[in-house]
This record gives C-alpha cells, structure tokens and sequence, in this order.
C-alpha cells in the first residue's frame, strides 16, 4: 500500500495581516463561540459582531484527499460512526469583517479510522466506499454563517485531528445537489484542542483506529497559530464526551 503524504507549501500565499489591538480589540473581542450554558444546535448563527479579531485565516495545503463536484448539503455524516460535531463557521472579509453570504463553504475530513471517502484503504481498512461520505458544504446565510453537521474525525499516520477547508463564492447550483464554477477564496484546514482529541480517541469507536496518533504539537502542517491557524472553539454539546462537540471559528478572508 503506497502511503500519501501532505507536504506543507513551500510558500503561503496568505499570512495574517490584520489583528484588531488596543481599543479596536477590544471592541471586536468577543469571543465566536457558543456560550458554556447554552445548547449549541446545528442552526446556530454566530453574529459578525461576534468576530475574535479582523483577521486573515492562514491558507493551508489541500493535501491529497480532495474530490470535485461533491454535495451541497448540511448534514455530511451519511452513516458513518462516530460522536456529533456541529460546526457554526462565519465567513467575513478580513478588511471590514463584513459578512460573506452565499459563500460556499466546503469540507471534507476523514472518518473515526482515518479513511477519506474516494480513498478507502489507505488507512489499512477495507469496505464500500461511495466517494461521498464526510464531503459536502453549504452557503452562509447573511450573517455570513455556515452551519455544517458531521461527526469528529479519526486519524491517519502523520497527520493530527483535522478538517480540510475551501471557500468559494459565486457557485452555480446544480440539478443533482452539486455545485460548479465560481471562484475558490481560500484553502486551509480545521484543527481540535489535544485535550479533547484525547477524550474522544479513549471512546470506542476511535479507539479501534490502531495507527499511532500525531498529536497537534507534531503535526508538519498546523503551525501553532491559534484561531488564525484553524484552530476550532469547541464547546460540549452535553455532559460526556460522547455527546459531541460544537465548533466555531470565524474566518478572514480576502474577498476581492
């Protein structure tokens, strides 16, 4: 079996250019999360006012697991095992942190034994493999949200707990659920709090993925750059671990 790897660019077209500081960051310091006391729901809406900081989301690499044409749909779990994770990810641009709406925001991760639909077996497992399952994405409503539900991703060897990411705008809507043209603004990747990714690795349906982890401290591609760098607010959607997680995260993005 021919393992593929994800080679960090040589040059990131996109760095963090704005951090809101003094009395700007305080204005715009208020935290995209869901509060500790409420119960997050695949429908959350997290207001622009509620952006961290204006700033540019550092692009990362697609890595090798990208498909084409996949489904605009909120819910990109299909029947894959695993616990909730519902995702709350509000779009701006990072000059004016005006709200994007109808951007397409779109991801794809692997499933709790580190399998990419369209690639199965190259984590060492073998089943049906319909090129569509943890793929998909959805337009951001006009508070420059997009809410996608899925379920916390797995692992494969050399790489943490991540997300890939790409955002486009003026995306043609097709017959089949699909999506075409347009033009793609940004390219990164979402990563999850080690503490957490420990929990859940300890659950059973992770723990059957025998490769050994990456912890986000080893990973090649994420850069220890906080909310910049991709780095998800995640917030329990119930008492133990098994209940899920809500994770939001405000992305800069150049718009022109």
């Amino acid at each position: 079996m021919t393992e593929i790897s994800e080679t960090p660019p040589t040059v990131i077209k996109r760095r963090t250019v704005l951090i809101a500081t003094g009395a700007t960051a305080a204005t715009l310091a208020v935290a995209a999360a869901v509060p500790e006391t409420s119960t997050p729901t695949a429908d959350t809406t997290v207001p622009v006012a509620a952006a961290a900081v204006c700033t540019l989301t550092k692009e990362m690499t697609e890595g090798p697991y990208y498909l084409d044409g996949q489904y605009v749909r909120a819910d990109i779990s299909e029947d894959k095992t695993g616990i909730p994770l519902q995702l709350a990810l509000t779009v701006v641009d990072d000059d004016t942190c005006a709200p994007l709406s109808n951007a397409l925001v779109e991801i794809w991760h692997c499933d709790a034994l580190g399998e990419y639909s369209g690639f199965v077996g190259n984590n060492g497992h073998s089943e049906p493999d319909n090129g569509t399952f943890l793929r998909g994405g959805v337009l951001t409503n006009s508070s420059g949200v997009a809410n996608i539900t899925s379920v916390y991703p797995g692992w494969y060897r050399g790489r943490c707990v991540h997300i890939h990411l790409k955002v486009h705008t003026n995306v043609t809507l097709t017959s089949d659920g699909s999506f075409t043209g347009g033009q793609e603004l940004h390219t990164g990747q979402l990563f999850f709090d080690e503490t957490i990714t420990t929990r859940v690795a300890a659950l059973a349906t992770y723990a059957a993925n025998t490769v050994t982890r990456t912890t986000l401290a080893q990973d090649s591609i994420y850069d220890e750059g906080g909310a910049a760098s991709g780095l998800l607010t995640l917030t329990a959607l119930g008492s133990s671990t098994s209940a899920g997680y809500a994770g939001t995260l405000t992305l800069g993005i150049e718009s022109s």
